[in-house]
Protein backbone atom coordinates (compact mmCIF):
# COMPACT_ATOMS: atom_id res chain seq x y z
CA UNK A 1 0.00 0.00 0.00
CA UNK A 2 3.25 1.85 0.76
CA UNK A 3 4.17 1.93 -2.56
CA UNK A 4 0.93 2.74 -4.10
CA UNK A 5 0.73 5.44 -2.55
CA UNK A 6 3.94 6.78 -3.00
CA UNK A 7 3.60 6.01 -6.80
CA UNK A 8 0.34 7.91 -6.92
CA UNK A 9 2.15 11.26 -4.92
CA UNK A 10 4.75 11.11 -7.83
CA UNK A 11 2.46 10.78 -10.33
CA UNK A 12 0.71 14.10 -8.53
CA UNK A 13 3.96 15.64 -8.14
CA UNK A 14 4.71 15.36 -11.70
CA UNK A 15 1.73 16.41 -13.14
CA UNK A 16 2.05 19.93 -11.46
CA UNK A 17 5.49 20.65 -12.46
CA UNK A 18 5.60 23.85 -14.75
CA UNK A 19 6.62 22.64 -17.87
CA UNK A 20 3.53 19.82 -17.45
CA UNK A 21 1.26 22.95 -16.84
CA UNK A 22 2.96 24.62 -20.07
CA UNK A 23 2.30 21.63 -22.34
CA UNK A 24 -1.43 20.92 -20.86
CA UNK A 25 -2.04 24.92 -21.21
CA UNK A 26 -0.46 24.74 -25.11
CA UNK A 27 -2.42 21.80 -25.65
CA UNK A 28 -5.93 23.10 -24.77
CA UNK A 29 -5.05 26.49 -26.36
CA UNK A 30 -5.04 24.12 -29.77
CA UNK A 31 -7.85 22.68 -28.96
CA UNK A 32 -9.70 25.40 -28.32
CA UNK A 33 -8.27 27.26 -31.74
CA UNK A 34 -9.93 24.31 -33.16
CA UNK A 35 -13.13 24.18 -31.69
CA UNK A 36 -13.21 28.05 -32.50
CA UNK A 37 -12.62 27.50 -36.07
CA UNK A 38 -15.45 24.60 -36.27
CA UNK A 39 -17.75 27.34 -34.59
CA UNK A 40 -16.70 30.11 -37.07
CA UNK A 41 -19.50 29.62 -39.65
CA UNK A 42 -22.01 29.35 -37.36
CA UNK A 43 -20.62 32.57 -35.24
CA UNK A 44 -20.65 34.06 -38.66
CA UNK A 45 -24.02 33.73 -39.27
CA UNK A 46 -25.39 34.48 -36.24
CA UNK A 47 -23.99 38.06 -36.56
CA UNK A 48 -24.72 38.67 -39.82
CA UNK A 49 -27.87 37.06 -40.34
CA UNK A 50 -29.62 37.06 -37.31
CA UNK A 51 -28.28 39.29 -34.64
CA UNK A 52 -26.70 42.30 -36.87
CA UNK A 53 -30.66 42.66 -38.70
CA UNK A 54 -32.36 42.76 -34.95
CA UNK A 55 -30.10 45.68 -33.98
CA UNK A 56 -30.42 47.48 -37.04
CA UNK A 57 -34.69 46.68 -36.96
CA UNK A 58 -34.49 48.22 -33.54
CA UNK A 59 -32.61 51.58 -34.66
CA UNK A 60 -34.85 51.86 -37.51
CA UNK A 61 -38.05 50.90 -34.96
CA UNK A 62 -37.44 54.59 -33.50
CA UNK A 63 -36.63 56.08 -37.26
CA UNK A 64 -38.67 57.58 -39.85
CA UNK A 65 -37.28 55.44 -42.68
CA UNK A 66 -39.29 55.33 -46.40
CA UNK A 67 -36.15 52.97 -47.97
CA UNK A 68 -35.69 56.00 -50.53
CA UNK A 69 -34.57 58.80 -47.72
CA UNK A 70 -31.83 58.33 -44.62
CA UNK A 71 -34.11 57.24 -41.63
CA UNK A 72 -34.70 60.28 -39.58
CA UNK A 73 -34.68 60.49 -35.61
CA UNK A 74 -38.38 60.00 -34.85
CA UNK A 75 -37.93 58.82 -30.79
CA UNK A 76 -41.18 56.45 -29.88
CA UNK A 77 -43.63 58.33 -32.74
CA UNK A 78 -43.88 54.89 -34.02
CA UNK A 79 -45.04 53.57 -30.96
CA UNK A 80 -47.21 56.18 -30.12
CA UNK A 81 -49.22 55.50 -33.19
CA UNK A 82 -50.08 52.00 -32.85
CA UNK A 83 -52.23 53.36 -29.79
CA UNK A 84 -54.27 54.80 -32.37
CA UNK A 85 -53.81 52.36 -35.37
CA UNK A 86 -57.42 50.96 -35.65
CA UNK A 87 -55.91 48.65 -38.20
CA UNK A 88 -53.35 47.04 -36.49
CA UNK A 89 -55.71 46.64 -33.17
CA UNK A 90 -57.64 44.57 -36.12
CA UNK A 91 -54.89 42.57 -36.82
CA UNK A 92 -53.60 41.90 -33.17
CA UNK A 93 -57.86 40.42 -32.26
CA UNK A 94 -57.04 38.42 -35.76
CA UNK A 95 -54.17 37.00 -35.47
CA UNK A 96 -55.14 36.14 -31.48
CA UNK A 97 -58.15 34.73 -32.51
CA UNK A 98 -56.33 32.64 -35.10
CA UNK A 99 -53.69 31.34 -32.82
CA UNK A 100 -55.60 30.65 -29.66
CA UNK A 101 -58.26 28.00 -32.10
CA UNK A 102 -56.24 26.82 -34.11
CA UNK A 103 -53.12 25.83 -32.65
CA UNK A 104 -55.19 24.03 -29.92
CA UNK A 105 -56.94 22.02 -32.65
CA UNK A 106 -54.02 21.04 -34.64
CA UNK A 107 -52.38 19.73 -31.48
CA UNK A 108 -55.76 17.87 -30.32
CA UNK A 109 -55.81 16.54 -33.87
CA UNK A 110 -51.99 15.39 -33.92
CA UNK A 111 -52.01 13.60 -30.52
CA UNK A 112 -55.54 12.02 -31.75
CA UNK A 113 -53.74 10.41 -34.78
CA UNK A 114 -50.70 9.42 -33.37
CA UNK A 115 -52.31 7.76 -30.52
CA UNK A 116 -53.45 5.79 -33.49
CA UNK A 117 -50.53 5.26 -35.47
CA UNK A 118 -49.16 3.75 -31.55
CA UNK A 119 -50.40 0.93 -32.02
CA UNK A 120 -48.23 -1.03 -34.01
CA UNK A 121 -50.70 -1.08 -37.36
CA UNK A 122 -49.11 -2.40 -40.79
CA UNK A 123 -47.08 0.17 -42.76
CA UNK A 124 -46.74 2.52 -39.98
CA UNK A 125 -43.55 4.03 -41.88
CA UNK A 126 -46.21 4.93 -44.97
CA UNK A 127 -48.78 6.14 -43.07
CA UNK A 128 -46.61 8.48 -40.91
CA UNK A 129 -45.52 10.05 -44.36
CA UNK A 130 -48.90 10.32 -45.65
CA UNK A 131 -49.39 12.34 -42.66
CA UNK A 132 -46.56 14.95 -42.39
CA UNK A 133 -46.74 15.63 -45.65
CA UNK A 134 -49.14 18.46 -45.14
CA UNK A 135 -46.67 19.78 -42.88
CA UNK A 136 -44.01 20.38 -45.56
CA UNK A 137 -46.64 21.51 -48.51
CA UNK A 138 -49.20 23.38 -46.30
CA UNK A 139 -47.32 26.89 -46.10
CA UNK A 140 -47.04 26.63 -49.61
CA UNK A 141 -48.06 29.32 -52.39
CA UNK A 142 -49.38 26.59 -54.04
CA UNK A 143 -51.38 25.24 -51.31
CA UNK A 144 -53.12 28.33 -50.34
CA UNK A 145 -54.30 29.29 -54.03
CA UNK A 146 -55.56 25.24 -53.36
CA UNK A 147 -57.00 26.26 -50.43
CA UNK A 148 -58.79 29.54 -52.03
CA UNK A 149 -60.38 27.48 -55.04
CA UNK A 150 -61.95 24.63 -52.72
CA UNK A 151 -63.85 27.25 -50.57
CA UNK A 152 -64.88 29.58 -53.56
CA UNK A 153 -67.94 30.17 -54.85
CA UNK A 154 -67.61 27.05 -57.21
CA UNK A 155 -65.04 25.57 -55.37
CA UNK A 156 -65.05 21.40 -53.67
CA UNK A 157 -66.90 22.39 -50.74
CA UNK A 158 -69.97 24.00 -52.33
CA UNK A 159 -69.86 20.93 -54.76
CA UNK A 160 -69.81 18.39 -52.12
CA UNK A 161 -72.82 20.44 -50.14
CA UNK A 162 -74.92 20.67 -53.60
CA UNK A 163 -74.73 16.37 -53.58
CA UNK A 164 -76.56 16.51 -50.23
CA UNK A 165 -79.18 19.19 -51.47
CA UNK A 166 -77.79 22.49 -49.52
CA UNK A 167 -78.23 25.05 -51.89
CA UNK A 168 -74.42 26.67 -50.81
CA UNK A 169 -73.48 29.80 -53.42
CA UNK A 170 -71.47 31.52 -51.07
CA UNK A 171 -67.77 31.75 -51.27
CA UNK A 172 -66.06 30.99 -48.07
CA UNK A 173 -63.01 32.90 -48.44
CA UNK A 174 -65.09 35.97 -49.42
CA UNK A 175 -67.68 35.69 -46.66
CA UNK A 176 -66.06 37.86 -43.68
CA UNK A 177 -67.94 35.32 -41.00
CA UNK A 178 -66.14 32.16 -42.61
CA UNK A 179 -62.61 33.84 -44.21
CA UNK A 180 -60.79 33.22 -41.16
CA UNK A 181 -62.12 29.94 -40.39
CA UNK A 182 -60.47 28.44 -43.44
CA UNK A 183 -57.35 29.69 -42.97
CA UNK A 184 -57.98 28.07 -39.40
CA UNK A 185 -58.98 24.90 -40.98
CA UNK A 186 -55.60 25.11 -43.36
CA UNK A 187 -53.68 25.44 -40.20
CA UNK A 188 -55.34 22.67 -38.11
CA UNK A 189 -54.82 20.29 -41.64
CA UNK A 190 -50.59 20.63 -41.27
CA UNK A 191 -50.96 18.71 -37.97
CA UNK A 192 -48.02 16.67 -39.31
CA UNK A 193 -44.77 17.92 -37.42
CA UNK A 194 -46.23 17.62 -34.14
CA UNK A 195 -47.38 14.34 -34.87
CA UNK A 196 -44.43 12.91 -35.48
CA UNK A 197 -42.99 14.42 -32.23
CA UNK A 198 -46.44 13.11 -30.47
CA UNK A 199 -45.30 9.56 -32.19
CA UNK A 200 -41.68 9.77 -30.66
CA UNK A 201 -43.37 10.39 -27.06
CA UNK A 202 -45.43 7.93 -27.13
CA UNK A 203 -43.21 5.28 -28.16
CA UNK A 204 -41.05 6.54 -25.14
CA UNK A 205 -43.62 5.67 -23.04
CA UNK A 206 -42.43 2.27 -21.06
CA UNK A 207 -44.92 -0.55 -21.46
CA UNK A 208 -44.78 -1.96 -17.71
CA UNK A 209 -46.86 0.86 -16.32
CA UNK A 210 -49.93 -0.11 -19.10
CA UNK A 211 -49.41 -3.38 -17.97
CA UNK A 212 -49.62 -2.36 -14.18
CA UNK A 213 -52.53 -0.20 -15.11
CA UNK A 214 -54.54 -2.70 -16.93
CA UNK A 215 -54.03 -6.00 -14.01
CA UNK A 216 -55.49 -3.39 -11.65
CA UNK A 217 -58.41 -3.08 -14.10
CA UNK A 218 -58.26 0.64 -15.36
CA UNK A 219 -60.05 1.16 -18.64
CA UNK A 220 -58.19 2.95 -21.42
CA UNK A 221 -59.69 6.40 -20.86
CA UNK A 222 -57.96 6.41 -17.31
CA UNK A 223 -55.05 4.85 -18.65
CA UNK A 224 -54.76 7.65 -21.51
CA UNK A 225 -55.73 10.52 -18.94
CA UNK A 226 -53.72 8.81 -15.89
CA UNK A 227 -50.53 7.58 -17.85
CA UNK A 228 -50.44 9.11 -21.08
CA UNK A 229 -50.79 12.46 -21.05
CA UNK A 230 -48.86 13.20 -17.95
CA UNK A 231 -45.95 11.24 -19.12
CA UNK A 232 -46.21 13.03 -22.33
CA UNK A 233 -46.65 16.57 -20.91
CA UNK A 234 -43.33 17.68 -21.64
CA UNK A 235 -43.61 16.84 -25.28
CA UNK A 236 -47.04 18.54 -25.25
CA UNK A 237 -45.10 21.58 -23.75
CA UNK A 238 -42.45 21.40 -26.42
CA UNK A 239 -45.14 21.40 -29.01
CA UNK A 240 -47.21 23.71 -28.03
CA UNK A 241 -44.72 26.64 -27.58
CA UNK A 242 -43.28 25.96 -31.23
CA UNK A 243 -46.62 25.63 -32.79
CA UNK A 244 -47.51 29.05 -30.99
CA UNK A 245 -44.06 31.44 -32.00
CA UNK A 246 -44.67 29.47 -35.45
CA UNK A 247 -48.75 30.39 -35.79
CA UNK A 248 -48.13 34.26 -34.59
CA UNK A 249 -45.75 34.10 -37.85
CA UNK A 250 -48.47 32.90 -40.18
CA UNK A 251 -48.51 34.60 -43.71
CA UNK A 252 -48.41 33.31 -46.80
CA UNK A 253 -52.00 31.54 -46.40
CA UNK A 254 -53.90 35.09 -45.38
CA UNK A 255 -51.80 36.47 -48.32
CA UNK A 256 -52.92 34.40 -51.27
CA UNK A 257 -56.31 33.74 -49.93
CA UNK A 258 -57.17 37.37 -49.54
CA UNK A 259 -55.00 38.50 -52.52
CA UNK A 260 -53.09 40.63 -50.09
CA UNK A 261 -55.47 42.78 -48.57
CA UNK A 262 -56.57 40.63 -45.78
CA UNK A 263 -60.39 41.27 -46.78
CA UNK A 264 -62.92 40.34 -46.80
CA UNK A 265 -63.67 43.53 -44.38
CA UNK A 266 -60.26 42.82 -42.44
CA UNK A 267 -61.25 39.48 -41.45
CA UNK A 268 -58.10 37.82 -42.58
CA UNK A 269 -55.69 40.90 -41.77
CA UNK A 270 -53.09 38.92 -39.88
CA UNK A 271 -50.55 40.71 -37.99
CA UNK A 272 -47.85 39.98 -40.53
CA UNK A 273 -49.96 41.05 -43.17
CA UNK A 274 -50.12 44.25 -42.02
CA UNK A 275 -46.42 44.48 -41.21
CA UNK A 276 -46.11 43.60 -45.00
CA UNK A 277 -48.59 45.89 -45.99
CA UNK A 278 -47.14 49.00 -44.11
CA UNK A 279 -42.94 48.36 -44.55
CA UNK A 280 -43.22 46.67 -48.27
CA UNK A 281 -46.60 48.68 -49.61
CA UNK A 282 -46.61 51.97 -47.95
CA UNK A 283 -42.79 52.16 -47.77
CA UNK A 284 -43.22 52.54 -43.54
CA UNK A 285 -40.51 50.64 -43.06
CA UNK A 286 -39.54 52.30 -39.56
CA UNK A 287 -43.15 52.03 -38.17
CA UNK A 288 -43.18 48.21 -39.54
CA UNK A 289 -39.96 47.64 -37.43
CA UNK A 290 -41.38 48.88 -34.60
CA UNK A 291 -44.47 46.27 -35.03
CA UNK A 292 -41.88 43.72 -35.69
CA UNK A 293 -40.86 44.31 -31.98
CA UNK A 294 -43.68 44.57 -30.82
CA UNK A 295 -44.64 40.92 -32.18
CA UNK A 296 -40.99 40.01 -30.34
CA UNK A 297 -42.88 40.79 -27.35
CA UNK A 298 -46.24 39.67 -27.47
CA UNK A 299 -44.50 36.32 -28.40
CA UNK A 300 -41.93 36.59 -25.63
CA UNK A 301 -44.57 37.22 -23.17
CA UNK A 302 -46.83 34.19 -23.87
CA UNK A 303 -43.69 31.91 -23.77
CA UNK A 304 -42.46 33.29 -20.82
CA UNK A 305 -46.02 32.79 -19.37
CA UNK A 306 -46.10 28.98 -20.76
CA UNK A 307 -43.21 28.42 -19.08
CA UNK A 308 -44.47 29.19 -15.41
CA UNK A 309 -47.39 27.65 -16.06
CA UNK A 310 -45.72 24.49 -17.14
CA UNK A 311 -44.65 23.98 -13.26
CA UNK A 312 -48.20 23.01 -12.44
CA UNK A 313 -48.75 20.49 -15.34
CA UNK A 314 -45.80 19.20 -17.28
CA UNK A 315 -44.70 16.31 -15.44
CA UNK A 316 -40.57 15.04 -16.12
CA UNK A 317 -40.11 12.02 -14.92
CA UNK A 318 -36.81 12.58 -13.29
Amino acid sequence: MSAISELSSLKITRARTPEERRMRAKEAGRDNKAGYLFLAPWLVGLLVITVGPMLASLYLSFTDYSLIQAPRWAGLDNYARMLEDPRLHQSLKVTFVYVFVSVPLQLLLALAIAVLLDRGMRGLSLYRSIFYLPSMLGGSVAIAVLWRQIFGTEGLVNQILRLFGVNASTGWISDPQYALGTIILLHVWTFGSPMVIFLAGLRQIPGMYYEAAAVDGASRWTRFTRITLPLLSPIIFFNLVLQIIGAFQSFTQAFVVSNGSGGPSDSTLFYTLYLYQRGFGQFQMGYAAAMAWLLVVIVGVLTAINFFASRYWVFYDD
